[in-house]
């Protein structure tokens, strides 16, 4: 690829993209637009590059968003690619890097879960995974949310009793768990079930997962009719239950669509330049969930602009299915079956029905969208008035975009986690939530006053040394500290220190009875007051409170938790989980372990000669 770069000072909008056009070549690329601050305005992609550009060269013509987009461009940069489908790839690549204001990106970029069914155990194993897909087993999905999988996956326990627990609890169980007691799991771990059975119960499974659920359903059903006309009524009335749960799984997929066996269905509304993207997953002629998603429109983008950024983006680290059902046709629909075709090893065709099942498939997720989208507007003309109510009540300069709330959790001053939380016109922005583990020596069991003081200065030195001329919208707009008149002039010290006299805020006290409903807010200098009883923007302080006191709990209890699994093996260097396991299965503990001679240590397996030689001075060499 070739990079070229107008280095000189230029003029900007029009004659600025005019004096590039000589020196363009006519081969496919991507092209960047700069403001005058050398920031990325836009990413594009062009299978002539001089051609797409010269059109950004004409003084009139344009949409509002491509004419305020054109004037604000100062420079350009370019980059050509040997094919089209190149240059779309890289396009998608610089857009999620750079966010550029006038390209349309997808904020929401989280996995999606599946069900994996092991197949590294006599006893296979279901359970819900997340992630990259390195464990040996069968992989269905991917499903919408978590709350689907696990919604499947307790229903399939009732009919296919497969167990959920890990391997080790597996191995160290010597009588049936609750599991059993209540008709969810077959006990393999006690042998009340062979493994010639089992496999069988893993094989209707799979074939429910695979969309074959009327072929488990009339073996079950012959079963039971079996088991009834031999007089073992107690096993009928099992394998009863077991059809009942099946055919509440089924009910509660809704959609289960006949001539759709695997298909994203994707449906886009649009409205006062807000988008909402609803996509169902359709699998084994299952509908296993739906999930909405809000993207950046880049101040306007029309929909087959943001129905093809959104795939580009969706895609990148997704393995798509054989179809794509959209309400929305895009630009380059060639070219993105191309790039998800390589990507999934398989054929993949992008299709905007026009009548059928597939229409109505498309019809309830634009339905979907457009409800979806009306919520979140609704919510957010909401979140307005709070935002503006927040700044009249505190005196603030104007609604803030982005308040970030303090906690801290402990007990008695250990494990102690600092917690921040982010809120703002869009609600809680829980991608942006931060824990800090409170490393602090010198601090006193319980300081609070210090651990704040660490909590804040850690955070604000690195917010100093990233962006020192506050360009993004990193930098808080409120602060609110959990605490009163001390908390309060603690953190004013620590701003102090730092230097920092811009940035506004708030200590929450819980006032008189420590009730909640009697907060007395706290500034540098001024009196505590209190807001009326039913204001709604002190509902909203307490609600910012408590999310921030959740998340701080949450992240001492994982780290209080971690704290009593570990032992001085996790210090030895070359000892992971694995061995670790392995070590104290054969000693019985850390301490057996510190103690054994080198002879001892070379028989565990998977333990090497040099693997013992290094515990073992590890545990003997520390003077």
């Amino acid at each position: 690829m070739d990079a070229t770069d107008g280095g000189e000072s230029r003029p900007t909008g029009h004659a600025c993209i005019q004096s590039y056009l000589k020196t363009l070549p006519v081969s496919p690329g991507v092209y960047r637009m700069l403001d005058d601050k050398g920031a990325v305005l836009y990413v594009g992609k062009a299978r002539n590059l001089k051609a797409r550009v010269s059109n950004y060269a004409r003084p009139s013509g344009h949409s509002p968003r491509i004419a305020r987009m054109i004037a604000d461009t100062a420079s350009m940069m370019f980059l050509t690619t040997r094919t089209e489908t190149e240059a779309l790839l890289l396009e998608q690549n610089l857009i999620k890097q750079l966010k550029p204001r006038y390209n349309v990106l997808l904020r929401d970029d989280k996995s999606f879960p599946n069900i994996l069914v092991s197949k590294d155990h006599a006893y296979p194993q279901i359970k819900k995974h997340r992630g990259a897909k390195r464990e040996k087993g069968a992989y269905y999905g991917p499903f919408a949310s978590a709350g689907a999988v696990n919604r499947t996956l307790n229903q399939l326990q009732k009919v296919f009793l497969l167990r959920n627990c890990t391997d080790a609890m597996f191995e160290s169980r010597t009588r049936p768990c609750l599991l059993y007691q209540i008709k969810r799991c077959s006990a393999p771990c006690v042998g009340y079930i062979s493994e010639t059975d089992y496999a069988g119960l893993v094989g209707d499974a799979e074939r429910f997962l695979q969309g074959k659920s009327t072929n488990v359903q009339g073996k079950l059903a012959g079963e039971m009719q079996q088991a009834s006309e031999a007089m073992e009524f107690e096993r009928a009335a099992a394998l009863r239950d077991r059809i009942r749960a099946l055919t509440q799984v089924q009910s509660a997929q809704g959609i289960n669509p006949q001539g759709v066996a695997e298909a994203d269905v994707i449906a886009l509304h649009m409205d006062g330049g807000q988008a909402c993207v609803q996509v169902f997953f359709i699998r084994a002629n299952q509908n296993w969930g739906n999930r909405d998603f809000y993207p950046r429109t880049g101040s306007g983008a029309d929909a087959a602009e943001v129905m093809q950024a959104f795939l580009g983006q969706f895609y990148d680290q997704k393995d798509p299915p054989r179809l794509l059902l959209l309400s929305d046709d895009i630009e380059d629909r060639d070219l993105m079956e191309q790039i998800l075709s390589d990507k999934g090893g398989r054929k993949v065709e992008i299709a905007v029905p026009q009548r059928g099942e597939k229409l109505e498939l498309v019809a309830g997720a634009t339905r979907n969208a457009r409800e979806s989208l009306a919520r979140r507007m609704a919510e957010g003309a909401t979140q307005t008035k709070l935002l503006t109510g927040l700044a009249e009540a505190f005196g603030l300069d104007a609604p803030p975009l982005r308040i970030e709330v303090y906690d801290n959790s402990h007990i008695m001053g250990t494990n102690a986690v600092g917690g921040m939380i982010v809120a703002g016109p869009e609600g809680f922005e829980k991608s942006h939530y931060r824990k800090f583990n409170i490393k602090g020596d010198d601090l006193t069991p319980g300081d609070d006053f210090g651990m704040m003081k660490e909590v804040l200065t850690r955070r604000f030195q690195r917010l100093l040394k990233e962006d020192p001329d506050r360009k993004t919208p990193a930098w808080p707009d409120l602060l609110l500290i959990d605490g009163g008149a001390g908390q309060v002039s603690a953190v004013a010290g620590i701003m102090a220190e730092l230097g920092i006299d811009d940035v506004p805020f708030i200590g929450v006290s819980k006032g008189v009875d420590r009730d909640a409903g009697k907060e007395e807010f706290h500034r540098p200098g001024q009196r505590p007051f209190a807001l009326r009883h039913n204001d709604p923007v002190l509902y909203f302080v307490q609600r910012l409170r408590d999310e921030a006191h959740r998340f701080a709990i949450g992240a001492h209890r994982a780290k209080r938790s971690k704290a009593v699994g570990a032992t001085p093996l996790d210090d030895v260097p070359g000892v992971g989980a694995t061995r670790k396991r392995a070590l104290l299965a054969h000693f019985g503990s850390a301490k057996a372990v510190a103690r054994a001679n080198l002879a001892d240590l070379k028989a565990v397996d998977g333990v090497s000669g040099a693997l013992a030689q290094t515990i073992y001075d590890f545990f003997h060499d520390k003077g």
